[in-house]
């Protein structure tokens, strides 16, 4: 390998720790101090004249060892932030749903179920339920844009006929004061929450009362087998009581909203393969409508159309059958 190879390689190396070592740094373990915003600053600084040394001057490799050393210290201290189920979260975050079970009969505690008037203006309430697990009838999925065509949140419900549907959003688990960050989600910033709530909660609130910026939201019925939907619902109980007992973090790449749908299906004999339409979340429903897995009497595009629910749920509001509502009447069930 010629010396001018070796040197871009280097560069990059050094390029990407430095700016790795500088975001965990700065960011910390959940709040970013003074002293982190210093220790961040003189490490890309250092970084930054390791890389000018090489570059310009011949430095020895002394320096990027010096350098390599700096990243693994922090890469070890960072490593060693560990999520907690004890902080002073945000109202909307601050019960944990868990489950327990008798035979196929599952109870789902702490249901949310926030009565809104705006989106930061609500009645917290929650409750607890029971569901027959062999009553599931189907699953569907929501998808919820609000920055363009790539990136959507997306939101699984289980239908369980005549007992209601019940939502489990995927999300961040703010503390107090806390805004969401695509780049913090990357850096141990997040814990990880399942919030299982009521459709007239969940998927009301994004198609309703999200004014800033608004989101446009898609139901699509999925297509599977009624055993394949069960062993997904019991996967994500499984989750959801294990986050109860030991927090985990989120991830904005390998642990959101769409990467854990398709890790919780990992068990199910119609489990996809990896597609970067998953990555780019916005591009899911286009992904399972080429799998055979969404309705295909319809193209695409006019499956969308049907698809779209913001007219159907600000009609229904807060009428107790929302779930019926914002599910047209010409669709077929599963």
């Amino acid at each position: 390998m010629n010396k001018s190879i070796k040197g871009f390689f280097l560069s990059v190396m050094l390029i990407g720790t430095t700016v790795w070592g500088v975001l965990a740094v700065y960011y910390g373990d959940s709040r970013t101090g003074l002293a982190q915003a210093y220790v961040a600053t003189a490490f890309g600084l250092f970084g930054f004249a390791v890389l000018m040394g090489v570059l310009w001057f011949r430095w020895r490799i002394q320096w990027v060892l010096g350098h390599l050393i700096l990243f693994v210290g922090i890469l070890v201290w960072w490593l060693g932030i560990a999520p907690s189920n004890d902080r002073a979260w945000q109202p909307d975050t601050i019960q944990l749903p868990y489950a327990t079970f008798d035979g196929s009969t599952v109870t789902v505690h702490n249901i949310r179920n926030f009565n809104y008037r705006s989106e930061f203006d609500y009645q917290p309430a929650y409750y607890d339920k029971s569901y027959d697990v062999t009553k599931l009838d189907g699953v569907d999925l929501f998808a919820f844009y609000w920055m363009g065509p790539a990136i959507a949140h997306t939101i699984i419900s289980f239908n369980f006929g005549e007992q209601d549907f019940l939502a489990v959003s995927i999300e961040t688990r703010k503390e107090l004061n806390e805004e969401y960050s695509t780049i913090k989600g990357f850096f141990r910033q997040y814990e990880l929450i399942y919030i299982v709530a009521d459709e007239r909660d969940v998927i009301r609130l994004r198609s309703n009362y999200r004014k800033n910026p608004p989101e446009e939201g898609y139901l699509y019925q999925l297509k599977g087998s009624r055993e394949n939907g069960q062993r997904l619902f019991l996967d994500y109980l499984k989750k959801i009581n294990e986050l109860h007992e030991k927090p985990q973090f989120y991830n904005t790449l390998l642990d959101n909203c769409t990467t854990a749908i398709w890790v919780r299906s990992w068990g199910n004999t119609e489990h996809l393969p990896f597609s970067w339409k998953i990555l780019l979340s916005g591009y899911l429903p286009e992904y399972l409508y080429e799998s055979k897995l969404l309705e295909q009497q319809l193209s695409l595009s006019e499956l969308r159309r049907q698809a779209y629910i913001n007219t159907l749920a600000q009609a229904a509001d807060q009428a107790p059958d929302f779930s019926k509502r914002i599910r047209p009447a010409n669709t077929p069930n599963h």
